[in-house]
């Protein structure tokens, strides 16, 4: 059946709920091989590496149990207000010296205030200026209005994480919905912006719950999916959560491959937890991720990265 399944996606047909949740019952790494072998053919060896800037920070609106940022909890972050254009014009100089072609504005909160949209536009308008590199953005619930202002500026990609399934977002967050995250979702596709949208594993949830998520992305046509693993933060309802077996965690992005086969899947946060920094996620079907820091954790660094990934046969 494993190997059924596996020519069934090679040949362009997708995958039932019932027929990938018979794939649960192998072996992690006979399945992790089928998954490489799903990339392979799809994407062949090309990767793609963005970079972030924690743009805005703390201080949000949102009690999503897992962050940091949220208002609801006590954690050690920092908080500021948008940085300056400079130090953010910096950040996307550094990304494009060391070759990272896209790079993504990431602020806290619900969605930015008006003078901060004004603001965000502005930074958009100098970096596609003065930079070659890709404009991305993770702003929270916006506007179909806001959305096509940012495009006028030059956003070319919106972040916006499902974060789990349908049915257990409402253990995760409830000061807003996954109704509202697809909702905001769809907007900015309408908008023709394309649209980054993955979750975290590790949150409480089944896999039967990731492998949900993945078929909402796959409805929704997202082509670059994060993939976070849970960075257990101190002050948050989370912070004692079981973290996944790094086979659990193999499973679920093999499992990806075969629901999402032409994707981006791309490691975001939580990789540096990983004993091998994700090479392992690599050679079951991931061919993306985000290089250097996260938001409020450590990342791993770009030359150790691209080390790792040309040592695996991927061409940056």
């Amino acid at each position: 059946m494993l190997d059924f399944l596996t020519q069934k996606v090679l040949q362009g047909q997708a995958l039932q709920k019932q027929e990938v949740l018979s794939l649960t019952s192998y072996n992690v790494q006979d399945l992790a091989k089928k998954a490489n072998e799903i990339r392979e053919f799809f994407c062949k060896n090309s990767v793609d590496i963005c970079a972030i800037v924690n743009a805005k920070n703390g201080a949000c609106s949102e009690n999503c149990k897992f962050c940091a940022q949220s208002s609801f909890y006590h954690t050690a972050i920092e908080q500021y207000d948008l940085l300056d254009i400079e130090i953010i014009m910096e950040q996307a100089n550094l990304a494009e010296q060391n070759d990272i072609m896209r790079f993504s504005l990431v602020c806290s909160g619900r969605k930015p205030k008006k003078k901060d949209l004004f603001y965000l536009a502005e930074i958009l308008k100098q970096m596609q200026k003065k930079q070659k590199i890709n404009r991305c953005a993770s702003l929270g619930l916006l506007e179909k209005e806001e959305y096509l202002y940012l495009k006028e500026h030059g956003l070319e990609r919106v972040h916006n994480n499902l974060e789990s399934s349908e049915n257990f977002f409402p253990n995760v967050c409830t000061t807003h919905s996954f109704a509202d995250k697809i909702a905001s979702i769809k907007l900015a596709l309408e908008c023709g912006l394309e649209v980054c949208s993955g979750g975290i594993f590790g949150l409480g949830e089944s896999l039967e719950d990731r492998i949900d998520m993945a078929f909402s992305l796959q409805e929704l046509g997202i082509l670059s999916v994060p993939i976070n693993i849970l960075f257990p933060i101190k002050g948050t309802p989370f912070e004692n959560n079981i973290p996944l077996t790094y086979d659990e965690i193999i499973q679920s992005i093999a499992l990806y491959r075969f629901i999402l086969p032409k994707a981006f899947l791309r490691l975001a946060g939580g990789r540096k937890l990983l004993p091998d920094n994700g090479k392992r996620c690599f050679e079951s079907g991931a061919n993306a991720l985000i290089t250097g820091d996260m938001l409020t954790t450590t990342g791993v660094g770009i030359s150790e990265d691209k080390e790792m990934l040309l040592s695996l046969g991927f061409s940056l």
